[in-house]
């Protein structure tokens, strides 16, 4: 984890390549995320450093020109981690720290690295514990003094096995001990969802930091944890919510990233049951941010990774009161007027367009709007009521939306 200097940052180097795969325009995207999770970490960037590889180098990730220019700015600059945007191999973390003499992290080790600090519950905790093991597993090399003795060692060495062999069986056993402690946990919290009765389930997913604890605040009147860093909630939340005289159910997700490490997609799959679990998910995107079609692909993409993309969805757009379209100069024939010069009337006629007029444009933070995002969202949950019980169509009316 990032040591914090007493009344001073950490300072950090980042480092990405362009290749086929991933162009320059997205590498600078990658590498502004990169260096927002740094910051949410609790370090400061000095520099950062992109190459064009056609593919990483499989010692050092990037050439040796390269690196040795990184080396000489982290040794005249007192530079004490210096932060990969893609996962290293154990040996290319191994092959770096050599070089560099500081200490290494990949995209992959920063995340959990933020998880870590955030898990405020056990779950979330335990969670958390689980995806780093599953990642520090193959990148053991003797950190017998690193690994909590839970065993003593006299009489539990087998014939021949080395300090390392040990090491792993120790974090393979934790491993399955924190297995089975998540199924525990699993198997109540599924209780409590099916203990929830019949009401409508409605879940709140989208990218990190696009405002969803907010609009849950504003919804059900409740303080939900929320604050403009990345993955400011891991745990969900669950709320009774009543729109109009309809009342159901509204959860918060942990926020959603592009390369999300494996490790965490897998230990916080139970998290994200609830998304399997509702009827209606509320796709929220901060409209502001100058790559937000990119984040709804992502975020399109881990649904259809955990197979809920054919479930009702309304797109909302959030923070619309800090959107700003690009100046457009209709005499420079040099630029070509594209999406990043829409206006927001343009951006809906789009949106709407493309999702069947299921798509609405607020600002939560500043309450702009929320009176159609409430009847559209009570129009929406309605029609789930009734499908599921069209004997109390008479209970909840039909309403125009605004």
């Amino acid at each position: 984890m990032l040591e914090h200097k007493k009344h001073e940052y950490e300072y950090a180097v980042l480092v990405g390549i362009i290749t086929q795969e991933q162009t320059v325009q997205m590498v600078s995207d990658y590498m502004d995320e990169l260096e927002f999770l740094t910051l949410t970490a609790g370090a400061k960037v000095l520099k950062r450093y992109t190459q064009k590889l056609e593919t990483p180098h499989p010692k050092t990730f990037i050439g040796s020109g390269k690196i040795e220019e990184v080396e000489a700015y982290v040794k005249a600059n007192d530079v004490s981690t210096v932060i990969f945007d893609d996962e290293l191999t154990p040996a290319q973390q191994a092959n770096i720290e050599e070089l560099l003499k500081c200490k290494i992290l990949d995209r992959t080790g920063l995340i959990l690295d933020i998880f870590a600090q955030r898990a405020q519950t056990s779950y979330a905790r335990t969670q958390v514990e689980l995806a780093q093991y599953q990642y520090l597993l193959p990148r053991l090399k003797g950190l017998w003094t690193h690994l909590e003795r839970q065993k003593g060692g006299i009489g539990m060495r087998g014939p021949g096995e080395t300090e390392i062999e040990t090491d792993r069986r120790i974090v393979r056993d934790k491993i399955t001990l924190l297995k089975k402690k998540l199924a525990t946990i699993d198997r109540q919290m599924a209780t409590q969802r099916g203990n929830r009765g019949s009401l409508i389930r409605v879940a709140l997913v989208g990218y990190t930091n696009v405002g969803k604890s907010t609009l849950m605040n504003v919804l059900s009147k409740s303080d939900v944890f929320a604050e403009n860093k990345l993955f400011a909630t891991l745990d969900t939340t669950v709320r009774k919510v009543v729109v109009g005289n309809l009342p159901f159910l509204l959860s918060d997700t942990v926020g959603f990233i592009r390369k999300l490490p494996t490790q965490l997609v897998e230990s916080f799959k139970s998290t994200l049951d609830e998304v399997h679990e509702a009827d209606l998910l509320l796709h929220v995107v901060d409209i502001a941010h100058p790559q937000f079609e990119a984040h709804i692909n992502s975020v399109n993409e881990l649904l259809a990774e955990l197979k809920v993309q054919d479930k009702p969805i309304l797109m909302v757009f959030n923070k619309i009161d800090a959107y700003k379209a690009e100046d457009f100069d209709e005499t420079d024939l040099m630029i070509e007027r594209g999406s990043a010069h829409y206006s927001l009337e343009e951006w809906k006629e789009t949106w709407m367009a493309k999702t069947q007029g299921d798509a609405v444009f607020v600002s939560a933070i500043e309450k702009q709007h929320m009176d159609t995002f409430r009847n559209r969202l009570y129009q929406k949950v309605r029609e789930l009521h009734i499908t599921r019980f069209p004997y109390n169509h008479f209970l909840y009316p039909e309403i125009e939306v605004e």
